[in-house]
């Protein structure tokens, strides 16, 4: 019994860390989507163009795809707390300003544009971190709860949100979103400060954040869970932004529709995502994710298709429950399969690869769904979306979600210490390792296959290139070599593999026929 508890969906709240962190991102995330709310109310009110109300949309998600590596990058290498605390303080300042221009109707839809655009650079900043922090909160047993349960505050707050902020920017004014908003990052930079983590080792930072940046984008590259994750998710995004960008829009156009029907539509997108993620548990044991994917994009298609043909808003706000239930199921699990792809040296890096991917995706889609429903109609472009969520369905089958999910990235410790460099060598020299190994004949052929599947942890790991030759005059012998940008990069690369890569290595290992096992040697390019 105990252990089904340990595991359960509320399981993370039994540790301080994250029901401390939670609760407050739950209010400042109302705060957010309040924010949303009255940002796309104020632009119909400034400029209802379909091209330009659609640009608050991209404007808020387009700084994420811009900068999320460089925050990655950086929240692999700075304290993640202190970097949190220091974006939110700039946010409230931010925002703070935004609230004091709209309450003395300063406002124009450039400046509107522009600080949106200031606040999704800080969301850049932040969301690699945040997300990053999670697996500190909790154990990995309890990972996956937690993932949902964060999805699940976010909509909780979506339900909440958007109906305060209807109400609020019909009984107190245009300001009051943005007002309170400001207000909901305080609570976060108090918890960030009641929060104490554990102490962690200082890892060896020593190459460039142009470097660290390159070496995240290789291990996404070669890293097949987390790449086939990602053209999941750009398959989906880009067409399920179309009703994010245009229910303001929609809620225009329907007989006696207003702030108060589009603040009710968000918020039953909200409750619709809550009862989903409700679900999720019970749905994880009887589905994959994959699977869950797939059922939650033909039910995101069929909430599109409906907003596109009802004319009634008890018709609108039924879609827009169901595309809820559909998009927490859908973004749940892609971000647990991320999460499960990625080992901690990386995390922050590969996640704000995820999220450029999420980000720019619903950037450009708000666009093109913007310009379409400008050239032709919010109905055309609400099912030309739906068309292309089940057409990129179908063309991206292939790509499993969850791949990551039954593998153990916990690091290994397994190589030997590195030998150390002589005073005339220095380690921003370009390295090279070479791994002899002595096979016989009658295995090369499995040999073969295990030392490619094998060569993805080279490259995941930081190489930039990898090779395999074997010898001429005896075909026995066998040199695997791989370089790397510094000799720096190579003794990280001693802290970065993990059990899977260690088990892949012990098979490429059990093919060589000597007792002693491959032969590794290490070389540096001339200084």
């Amino acid at each position: 019994m105990s252990s089904a508890r340990s595991t359960g969906a509320f399981a993370p709240f039994a540790h301080r860390a994250f029901a401390l962190l939670w609760t407050a991102t739950l209010i400042s995330n109302i705060g957010t989507w309040m924010h949303d709310v009255g940002a796309g109310w104020l632009m119909t009110t400034l400029n209802p163009s379909p091209a330009v109300v659609t640009l608050v949309q991209a404007a808020t998600t387009l700084p994420v795809f811009l900068f999320a590596l460089f925050a990655g990058a950086l929240a692999d290498r700075l304290d993640k707390r202190r970097m949190l605390i220091a974006i939110n303080v700039g946010l409230f300042g931010i925002i703070a300003l935004l609230a004091a221009l709209v309450w003395l109707g300063l406002m124009t839809p450039l400046l509107l544009i522009l600080f949106t655009l200031a606040i999704g650079t800080g969301a850049a900043f932040m969301a690699p971190a945040w997300q990053a922090v999670v697996p500190q909160l909790v154990p990995r047993d309890n990972l996956k709860p937690a993932i949902a349960l964060n999805s699940m505050g976010i909509n909780i707050s979506r339900a909440i949100g958007p109906a305060l902020a209807g109400l609020l920017i019909a009984s107190v004014g245009l300001a009051a979103p943005f007002a309170l908003n400001a207000a909901s990052h305080l609570v976060i930079i108090a918890a960030l400060l009641l929060w104490r983590p554990e102490p962690r080792p200082d890892r060896r930072r020593t190459g460039s954040i142009l470097s660290e940046m390159a070496t995240g984008l290789r291990h996404v590259r070669h890293n097949g869970p987390m790449r086939a994750t990602l053209v999941r998710a750009l398959a989906f995004f880009l067409f399920a932004s179309a009703y994010w960008s245009l229910l303001p829009l929609i809620a225009r156009s329907v007989e006696g529709g207003g702030s108060e029907l589009y603040g009710a539509l968000m918020a039953l997108i909200g409750a619709g995502a809550v009862t989903g993620a409700l679900l999720l548990p019970r749905m994880q044991n009887r589905l994959t994710s994959d699977r869950t994917v797939q059922i939650g994009t033909v039910g995101t298609a069929i909430a599109l298709v409906a907003l596109a043909v009802s004319g009634a808003g008890s018709a609108l706000m039924a879609a827009a429950f169901l595309g809820g239930l559909s998009w927490i199921a859908v973004l749940t699990s892609f971000n647990v399969s991320a999460q499960t792809a990625l080992p901690d040296w990386v995390r922050a890096r590969g996640l704000a690869v995820f999220l450029m991917g999420f980000f720019g995706s619903m950037a450009l889609g708000s666009i093109l769904w913007g310009q379409l429903a400008a050239a032709s109609s919010v109905q055309t472009a609400l099912l030309v979306a739906a068309i292309g969520l089940i057409a990129g369905l179908l063309a991206t089958r292939r790509f499993t979600v969850g791949q990551g999910e039954g593998l153990d990235l916990a690091a290994a410790s397994i190589w030997p210490q590195a030998p150390t460099l002589d005073t005339a060598s220095s380690p921003d020299q370009p390295a090279m390792v070479v791994v002899e190994y002595r096979i016989a004949d009658a295995q090369r052929d499995a040999f073969l296959t295990a030392i490619r599947s094998f060569s993805g942890e080279r490259l995941r790991n930081g190489a930039t290139r990898w090779d395999l030759h074997q010898g001429v005059e005896d075909t026995e012998l066998w040199i695997e070599s791989f370089h790397l940008p510094s000799w720096n990069e190579h003794l990280e690369q001693h802290e970065r593999v993990t059990r899977h890569d260690a088990d892949l290595q012990n098979r490429v290992r059990s093919f060589d026929i000597r007792p002693s096992g491959p032969v590794v040697r290490h070389f540096l390019a001339p200084g």
